[in-house]
């Protein structure tokens, strides 16, 4: 099995699953079935770029995001793993959405710190 293959795969796994979406609501999303989402998860498709970005756009993230690789991320200090999780949830929000986030998050931390 190629290692690049298990890394997309697993990355694509990420990132569907921090945005709270099944292998079937990302492939409805992408004009794919659950079962090619779930192959290309278990690098068992050997996925074309079209695909790739297919699925990029089902997700609202770039191509990029695909090749940061989980081992990088599992490296993360927990703090860091949460702040990436945090990213990966804002990204498919508009600007308006994110800024509430902001908003949000600024009087939570203020709070916080008493």
């Amino acid at each position: 099995m190629s290692e690049i293959l298990m890394n997309v795969g697993k990355r694509i796994r990420e990132i569907r699953k921090a945005q709270g979406l099944s292998q079937s609501a990302l492939a409805e999303k992408c004009g794919f079935t659950f079962s090619y989402i779930g192959g290309v998860e278990r690098a068992e498709k050997n996925i074309s770029l079209l695909n790739l970005e297919k699925i990029a756009e089902g997700l609202d993230v770039g191509v990029h995001q695909f090749f940061t690789y989980s081992y990088q991320y599992e490296q993360l200090p927990t703090n860091e793993k949460v702040i990436q999780e945090i990213v990966s949830m804002l990204v498919r929000h508009d600007v308006q959405t994110i800024e509430m986030a902001k908003n949000i998050l600024s009087e939570v931390l203020k709070h916080s710190r008493k």
